[in-house]
């Protein structure tokens, strides 16, 4: 009876949390109406993202042009919609094919074009490219870019035109002309558009007994060196995988201390840096007092840049040290993995970082998966505490997927990494 009744209240406990979870979203109320976001329009010459288009951070590499011949060419789908007007001076049907990347991507636009402008639909100037029209490498040559206007031509609307083609998702937006935005996405099987938060599986983390493990191989229950909400070192219970693939190639971010540690994360993950990022020479003392009690705060992996202090474990004095950033760059990994601990922390590599992505909000991330750490702390009371294999499959959990879906819909789109928005809409 008292299994029962204890079963029960953890029910009503956990329905209470989700229910007050979409009560007390940051700012909105559950059930209120979003008010219409107010929209900075882009200048005259600026892209979104700040870096190059054929970057990582942009709509990535060159691929190869697409014919009419090419293998490639299933790769293109027309686009039909009829909010959209499509110039076609080719009088092909060129302009109309696109990767789905990039019709998924205008076809939200157009959306938001009719609902800032009634009577005004998005207008396509330019879509994919056979004869050579543009410069070498254009992404038109691979149906990743578009040239838009709206169907009215007003030029005066052109910047916040550009502002919400940034908003609809595209990974990179220029107001490259008077006369036209360029917008362009990443390619459908860029391992740059399929980054969620994760490590490789071959990263390690500590276990109690101080030996190391593989994070791919972490079951249920292993307790794992990880820091409390004061940033001291704790041992906690790992719970689950929130997001597991054993097979994908993914693009990694490898961040390099200048004391030699090295954590590799993709660019969706949260990870801990120090509030404090310069030095300077009269106040060295100064700061390695400081460093004593040095704030943190959580970032997304490709927010981190040299210079910047991340949080190394000391075994020696068993603490948590702040080491400065040496280098940042890239490699490619076959599997990854997104451990879940009951403190929301883990060390990987000896390097702390939150075990939340997407969402630039550790805090209100840990706070959402407060049912999830319920249950197990539930589940360890009932039965055995040992550390037991998990049936997981790969695959996002089926909980965070829930909560990502939510928090697209409470929160601002800065707030939302878009190579994690990429993976739960693809």
């Amino acid at each position: 009876m008292l299994l029962w009744t204890r079963i029960v209240l953890v029910a009503l406990i956990c329905l209470s949390l989700v229910s007050s979870g979409m009560g007390c979203g940051p700012g909105r109320g559950y059930g209120r109406r979003r008010h219409p976001k107010k929209l900075t329009p882009l200048a005259y010459k600026q892209f979104i993202p700040n870096v190059a288009e054929k970057t990582l951070g942009a709509s990535g590499r060159y691929e190869g042009k697409i014919t009419r011949n090419s293998e490639r060419f299933k790769e293109l789908t027309p686009n039909y919609n009829t909010d959209i007007i499509f110039k076609d001076e080719e009088n092909t049907g060129a302009d109309r094919l696109m990767t789905q990347r990039c019709k998924d991507k205008l076809n939200s636009l157009a959306i938001s074009v009719m609902n800032q402008w009634p009577g005004v639909k998005l207008r396509v100037t330019e879509g994919w490219d056979e004869d050579g029209h543009h410069f070498e490498e254009s992404l038109h040559y691979e149906g990743r870019a578009v040239d838009i206007t709206t169907s009215d031509r007003d030029k005066s609307k052109y910047g916040t035109l550009s502002r919400l083609a940034v908003e609809a998702g595209f990974d990179w937006v220029y107001y490259e002309s008077k006369a036209h935005i360029h917008c362009s996405v990443k390619a459908e099987n860029s391992v740059a558009a399929k980054s969620g938060g994760c490590f490789p599986g071959s990263s390690t983390v500590t276990l109690q007994d101080g030996t190391k493990k593989a994070v791919k191989h972490l079951r249920t229950g292993d307790r794992v060196l990880a820091a409390d909400h004061d940033g001291n070192p704790i041992y906690t219970d790992f719970i689950m995988f929130i997001d597991q693939d054993s097979t994908t190639r993914r693009l990694f971010y490898v961040i390099e201390t200048d004391s030699g540690q090295k954590i590799t994360l993709t660019a969706a993950h949260l990870l801990f840096v120090g509030h404090n990022t310069t030095t300077t020479e009269e106040d060295e003392e100064e700061e390695e007092e400081e460093d004593e009690d040095e704030q943190m705060s959580a970032v997304f992996a490709s927010k981190v840049r040299s210079g910047q202090k991340v949080f190394v474990f000391d075994s020696e004095r068993s603490r948590l040290e702040p080491v400065t950033v040496k280098r940042i760059y890239t490699t490619e990994h076959e599997g990854s993995f997104a451990p879940v601990t009951m403190q929301g922390t883990v060390v990987v590599d000896q390097v702390l970082a939150s075990c939340y992505a997407v969402i630039e909000d550790h805090d209100l991330a840990h706070w959402a998966l407060a049912p999830v750490r319920l249950a197990h702390w539930v589940s360890s009371l009932l039965f055995s505490p040992q550390p037991r294999a998990s049936a997981q499959d790969d695959g996002v959990h089926w909980y965070s997927e829930i909560l990502y879906r939510v928090g697209t819909w409470l929160l601002d789109s800065h707030s939302i990494h878009p190579l994690g928005m990429s993976v739960y809409s693809s």
